[in-house]
């Protein structure tokens, strides 16, 4: 760890696609520098990229240090609530559809 004031922190919540679509993204930018980071998720087929993408943006305007010594040092992505639907069905029934929701959060730190 750092010295106090020397990492930034990104929160995005209420996010509308599932925690699992965006841990696929974040496996792959957990630990890298800056930089790399930021061009790997321009790149990504995903559409959680764009998402991690900004809030790595923003995260790293939260620091006081060059954005050249910046590491990615957490990325999480914490299931939020569900959306509760439902489906109507033959006869009268009534099949729920769960939409889920995520909370994603990015820490950068200084080398």
């Amino acid at each position: 760890m750092g010295t106090p004031g020397t990492g930034g922190k990104a929160v995005a919540k209420y996010v509308r696609i599932s925690p699992h679509k965006v841990r696929r993204v974040l496996d792959q930018i957990r630990g890298l520098s800056y930089k790399e980071a930021l061009m790997i998720l321009e790149f990504l087929p995903y559409d959680a990229g764009s998402l991690v993408w900004q809030l790595l943006h923003s995260a790293a305007a939260n620091t006081t240090v060059e954005k050249k010594s910046l590491i990615v040092a957490e990325v999480f992505a914490d299931e939020g609530p569900k959306l509760k639907r439902i489906r109507p069905r033959a006869q009268g029934r009534a099949y729920k559809i769960l939409k889920p929701t995520c909370h994603i959060t990015v820490i950068v730190r200084s080398l």
